[in-house]
């Protein structure tokens, strides 16, 4: 690569603040290492009681390049804000592939959907004081049919100047077909980047993050991909974490997590960035 080429600078968002108080400590030592700089809260987790919130308020404060957004939640094993939002299964959203599978038969109502979204972006003021900077979802449910519009248009009149994460990659189809997640969210990902263009909605000119963290694996080697062909201001999502008995119980994404911020906190990673030749920096 050319030394003269001008700095990618990238997005690398950790997801999943309040999902349990182990992933909140290790999204909050990144920030304070100035390794990430974009963090979502989940506002329906069990994790984002007033302590968390104001311990993340202060690492923000002490790093004002981060940005702060939404984690839209719509998918089990979480429970909705509001008390009329249906389909559930036991009182919890349904599982994100039932989740898919009702959005395609057109099993949610719009209203419905719009009350949870707008209670959430609420909580997300009430919380913090101000308006997310941008608005991601969890298991990128503001992806599916049904949903998307009504998640656009939420934003739009709630956060308006909010950008919103699009979850497709930048590379030739023939590069996408060895990972059947990514490709799925490629797919999505072009009617909702339409959408978005039609609404004048903001968002991320490319993504990487999707990978399978159930089996694991190295992150380093990930990374190094994720990092190939993405654009300036591209958006790579994350996941940190460190295990604790709140996180066993709500997800099978353990032992990744750990590592995930193992590399990041570690001496390779920026020696990544530099390689190639991307920043975490806004400007």
């Amino acid at each position: 690569m050319s030394q003269n080429a001008p700095l990618r600078r990238i997005w690398l968002c950790a997801d999943d603040y309040g999902m349990a108080p182990g992933v909140n400590r290790a999204i909050r030592d990144l920030i304070k290492l100035k390794r990430i700089n974009a963090t979502s809260v989940m506002v329906v987790g069990p994790a984002i009681d007033r302590t968390e919130v104001d311990s993340l308020k202060q690492e923000l404060a002490n790093n004002p390049d981060c940005a702060l957004g939404l984690h839209a939640t719509l998918t089990a094993p979480f429970h909705p804000l509001t008390m009329h939002f249906r389909p559930l299964d036991g009182g919890r959203f349904l599982s994100v592939g039932n989740t898919l599978q009702a959005t395609l038969l057109r099993r949610f109502d719009r209203e419905m959907v719009q009350a949870e979204l707008l209670a959430q972006i609420m909580a997300f003021k009430e919380l913090f004081g101000r308006a997310p900077d941008y608005v991601d979802g969890h298991q990128h449910v503001q992806l599916f049919p049904q949903i998307r519009d009504v998640f656009i248009a939420v934003v739009k009149a709630n956060a308006p100047q909010a950008w919103v994460r699009q979850c497709g990659r930048p590379l030739p189809v023939k590069q996408r077909l060895g990972n059947p997640k990514a490709l799925l969210l490629d797919i999505l990902s072009e009617t909702f980047r339409k959408r978005c263009n039609t609404a004048g909605v903001a968002y991320n000119p490319g993504f990487a993050g999707a990978y399978d963290m159930v089996r694991g694996g190295d992150f380093a080697a990930a990374m190094t991909g994720f990092l190939q062909g993405l654009p300036d201001q591209g958006l790579v999502m994350c996941h940190p974490g460190f295990v604790d008995e709140t996180l066993l119980s709500l997800d099978d994404v353990i032992d990744q997590r750990e590592r995930e911020f193992g590399f990041l906190s570690g001496d390779d990673f920026p020696r990544l960035l530099s390689a190639s030749n991307a920043t975490l920096s806004r400007s």
